[in-house]
């Protein structure tokens, strides 16, 4: 198993001696789609697309995947990242990151989601500055995008975010929101959640053990707990073009699209 990554010594100029560390989750049993992370992109495997776009990002000084199973690790190794072999019995990929968490020596971690073989490294780099810009006082950040043309507002898979004119989210839905009554002026138009989380590490173990609440169980959103318990989240907005995996289908559709440039 390889050790405790090494964090490179010459830290981005924009952030100064700010130490970022990306955090991977992956695991093998996925309901819809049973060992995704090795299911394979344009001949490589998922996991390692999203190793490489997370490189991309110039803030992000070290990759990790955080995975319950060797398969994993051992492809992850063999591409030149590093893994760590996690307990297996994580609720969600927030508390396999926070496991991880405790053992690095950074103060931002980046939770990149492991189906997202097309991230946009611009998106981990905004995200990660909407976090530093936002003040000591707000522990987390994501991220948020207009709705592409062969998106549906209304598909629920497809989570909506409001903003407010701090720049901190107000609410997260699967439904479509802001609602826009008849006759009423105009709102900006919806914004899409992309699924990508920037945290000040010593946020993480808080999270974790923060009790479930009503709204993220009705809504199955986890970053309602966050909200509801009174923590803001601050939202970079950018343009997210992809989605992440989770049917073979859709793999199947991402593999017929345009390949990414190096």
């Amino acid at each position: 198993m390889p050790g405790r990554a090494d964090l490179n010594s010459d830290a981005s100029p924009t952030l100064g001696p700010v130490k970022v560390v990306a955090v991977i989750p992956a695991r093998w049993a996925s309901v819809r789609f049973p060992g995704k992370p090795l299911a394979l992109l344009a001949g490589k495997p998922v996991i390692v697309h999203v190793c490489q776009q997370a490189k991309k990002a110039k803030h992000v000084q070290a990759i990790i995947v955080a995975t319950d199973d060797q398969r994993i690790v051992d492809v992850v190794i063999a591409a030149g990242f590093s893994a760590r072999l996690t307990r297996a019995d994580h609720v969600n990929g927030t508390s396999r990151i926070a496991e991880v968490a405790t053992t690095l020596d950074a103060e931002i971690i980046v939770n990149v989601q492991g189906d997202e073989p097309r991230i946009e490294p611009e998106l981990i780099d905004l995200a990660i500055e909407s976090l530093l810009n936002a003040g000591k006082q707000v522990p987390m950040s994501t991220v948020a995008s207009p709705f592409m043309p062969d998106e549906d507002v209304n598909d629920p898979n497809l989570v909506k975010v409001v903003v407010g004119a701090n720049g901190r989210a107000l609410y997260f839905s699967r439904s479509r929101i802001p609602f826009h009554r008849v006759g009423a002026p105009t709102a900006s138009e919806p914004l899409k959640h992309v699924g990508l989380y920037v945290y000040r590490r010593e946020f993480l173990p808080l999270f974790v053990a923060l009790a479930p609440t009503a709204l993220e169980q009705t809504e199955q959103l986890e970053q309602l707990r966050v909200l509801e318990h009174g923590y803001a989240i601050a939202v970079a907005v950018g343009t997210a073009r992809f989605h992440g995996v989770d049917t073979p289908q859709q793999l199947e559709k991402l593999e017929a699209r345009p390949p990414l440039r190096d």
